[in-house]
């Protein structure tokens, strides 16, 4: 070896361990690990869930949540039963003290025979809660909805760190199993995706294109995705090497990039290097078999998509929405539905782009193998809001009143805004009274001195709720049958 090539990997060498250290050193800032971060519930492995049917997966569901009472709950420390801590059962955010813990999986079936089936996907850290508001729309219309609990999620964040991207697609392919099984036959089958559900869903959908028979895994006739997570920052695939600090026991928390208060009921508000391992190799695998399939000439057999994106998204990657997945699309009525930035807020150098750059840069110009709309403002100074559609293969434009404003108070919609309606009762700025989390975590507009509540700046700014939603919802029933006969409730 020469002289220059030893430096070199002395260089090598010493850069490495610098960001070791300094990861290492980093990792000791903050608030410490609690016993949520280092808990870990056995769940089901990937084989093992491709091997049991639905009474199989929540019996085990049900056996993680009794664990985690007894292991958990009943043993906390006197300095964590706080009311902000979701895992005190005297807490008003507990899940434990809801009519209906909407951290399980659950199936909604309507009274008649079916008209169809619908899987839903939650997002990462999160819950079956954020789908409840569209599985009863799906329910309305007859279908039989199986919202299903995604393996590490609805319990403790300590879960993430143990689970694969591969134990939620096994989990996906069971709650497509028993939604067929329930529907029968020959129905339509939907998968309705949020976030990482909405990769998941393409996934599936993408998967299901090499089954080798229709009873071993059905083919979607409709894919409904809300913010789905078709790309992330580039910078998640080296999440992994911040992570590496904690193979030594004083530095656990390396393996988390963010530890924080656990306030909310349905949702991980701390975040470990694994999930963002495993939602970027997720991301990685979707983008390469649909490139790989539109070589082959295979998606012609995808069924159609519409998807639901905000233009402004500091979770996903909006740009990828287009790039990773519509750009490859056939000609197959697939949507792509764009919700813009308030043009009448006039924030202009506040904001760290130019707003009338965001569309350019997600959008190529018309025309386009799909159909776009775009939910903005009717014109730059009022907060009327208007869709204005382009058709799949055409150029010209077509605008539509929607007969709702902008509200004066909010700049963009959010990546976790889009599928719930103001009226939640967690998330909504209008939330019904008659639902009571213990929070209302969409409604908070406080004004005080800093240093006083356990949420972030960021935390309160977010938009939790989507003042379109009755837009949304009108468009996912344009994909639905005539409503059906009215429902029956949990099962």
């Amino acid at each position: 070896m020469t002289r220059l090539a030893r430096r070199g990997l002395a260089g090598i060498a010493l850069v490495g361990v610098t960001l070791f250290v300094g990861r290492a050193w980093q990792s000791q800032l903050g608030p410490p690990l609690r016993p949520w971060h280092t808990y870990v519930p056995h769940e089901l492995r990937a084989e093992e869930i491709d091997a049991v049917d639905w009474a199989d997966y929540l019996k085990a569901e049900a056996s993680i949540f009794d664990l985690l009472r007894t292991e958990l709950v009943q043993k906390l420390d006197e300095e964590d039963r706080v009311p902000s801590n979701r895992y005190f059962d005297g807490s008003p955010v507990h899940p434990g003290r809801f009519a209906q813990d909407w951290n399980r999986s659950y199936v909604l079936s309507p009274d008649g025979p079916p008209a169809g089936a619908a899987v839903f996907l939650h997002g990462l850290t999160d819950s079956p809660y954020s789908l409840r508001h569209v599985a009863r729309q799906y329910l309305a219309h007859g279908y039989v909805s199986v919202v299903i609990r995604l393996p590490a999620h609805g319990t403790v964040p300590g879960a993430l760190t143990a689970v694969e991207w591969e134990d939620w697609q096994a989990a996906t392919r069971l709650a497509v199993r028993e939604a067929v099984r329930r529907s029968g036959p020959g129905k339509p089958l939907h998968l309705v995706g949020y976030s990482q559900g909405g990769a998941l869903a393409v996934k599936y959908a993408l998967d299901a294109l090499d089954a080798p028979g229709e009873a071993s895994s059905p083919r979607p006739d409709r894919l409904v995705l809300i913010s789905p997570m078709i790309g992330i920052t580039s910078h998640a695939r080296f999440a992994g090497l911040a992570g590496l600090p904690a193979v030594l026991p004083a530095f656990a928390k390396a393996a988390w990039l963010g530890v924080l208060p656990e306030f909310n009921p349905f949702k991980y508000n701390s975040f470990p290097v694994n999930a963002a391992r495993q939602a970027h190799g997720l991301t990685v695998a979707i983008q390469r078999q649909t490139a790989r399939y539109a070589r082959e000439g295979r998606l012609a057999q995808l069924p159609p998509i519409l998807t639901f994106q905000s233009v402004a998204d500091f979770t996903v990657s909006a740009r990828a929405i287009v790039s990773g997945l519509y750009a490859h699309l056939p000609s197959n009525g697939s949507e792509l539905v764009l919700f813009d930035l308030n043009q009448a807020a006039k924030l202009g150098p506040l904001l760290r782009s130019p707003d009338e750059s965001r569309l350019a840069r997600i959008l190529p110009p018309p025309p386009r193998r799909y159909r776009t709309t775009v939910v903005t403002n009717a014109g730059p100074a009022t907060l009327e809001v208007v869709a204005r559609t382009t058709e799949a293969g055409g150029m010209d434009e077509q605008s539509r009143p929607l007969g709702v404003s902008y509200p004066v108070e909010i700049y963009s919609l959010s990546h976790v805004a889009l599928p719930f309606p103001q009226s939640d009762g967690l998330y909504g700025m209008q939330p019904d009274p008659s639902e009571d989390f213990g929070v209302h975590l969409g409604a908070m507009a406080v004004r005080g001195e800093r240093g006083l509540l356990i949420l972030s700046l960021d935390a309160l700014l977010r938009l939790s709720s989507n003042p379109f939603f009755p837009y949304l919802a009108e468009r996912i029933d344009e994909c639905l049958v005539a409503p059906g006969p009215s429902a029956r409730g949990l099962r």
